[in-house]
């Protein structure tokens, strides 16, 4: 027996990290919805769209394609644009695309439609609230303005992209209130979810505290069926 796990919280909080390590634990599909964002973000910017041209992205989606390769890489139409999707210039932008009705709409019948059967993992701002309302286990997990700024600076100095700390943290700050007010589908916490601060803990710690959860629902579920 196998569930859906819904995982929402503000940007650079480690969910794609803690996603991807439980879904190679519990044999899992991880769907990585927030690069799928930004896919649509590359590509309409490739093709010089604003946060303005609403209509021609909405169309401009109709003729493109998402897939995730074994490794988690987001295929765009075929093309894996993992690294571009992930520079500095892409976060605020992604933001502001992710916001229109239509391109939601649009990506959230597609996640849906991916999720039907259970064994999935997705992550992202509205996923136990609107594209996984009916997820058996939903998490929200945040951390400290400060201590996702840390996070993301180590990452980009690995993955040696550009990006002060300053900056970065300003960056986070202004996505964090976009992601919070915009009209459609804003990032909130599911009334069911259960809240994890990671601040203070490791990858390896968050992943057994959710893999510990989910195990618990699994042992209800089966008893229920009993």
């Amino acid at each position: 027996m196998k569930l859906n796990i819904a995982i929402d919280g503000p940007s650079a909080s480690g969910k794609s990290t803690i996603a991807k390590r439980l879904a190679k634990r519990l044999d899992y599909i991880h769907i990585d919805t927030g690069a799928m964002y930004r896919g649509c973000a590359l590509k309409a910017k490739s093709l010089g769209y604003t946060v303005e041209n609403e209509e021609e992205i909405s169309d401009m989606l109709k003729h493109t394609e998402f897939a995730f390769d074994p490794q988690g890489h987001l295929l765009l139409d075929g093309v894996d644009v993992t690294e571009e999707i992930r520079k500095k210039d892409m976060d605020i932008l992604t933001s502001s695309i992710s916001a229109l009705p239509k391109v939601r709409c649009e990506l959230v019948r597609r996640q849906q439609a991916m999720a039907k059967s259970k064994g999935f993992i997705l992550d992202g701002r509205d996923i136990g609230t609107v594209v996984l309302d009916d997820a058996e286990i939903k998490i929200f997990q945040t951390a400290s303005t400060l201590s996702r700024a840390e996070r993301r600076f180590i990452e980009n100095q690995e993955k040696k992209r550009s990006g002060s700390f300053d900056e970065i943290l300003d960056d986070l700050k202004q996505r964090d209130y976009q992601d919070t007010h915009r009209a459609h589908s804003p990032l909130r916490k599911a009334d069911d979810a259960i809240e994890i601060d990671t601040s203070s803990m490791t990858i390896e710690e968050v992943v057994e505290m959710v893999e510990a959860i989910v195990k618990e629902k699994m042992k209800e579920k089966e008893g229920d069926r009993k």
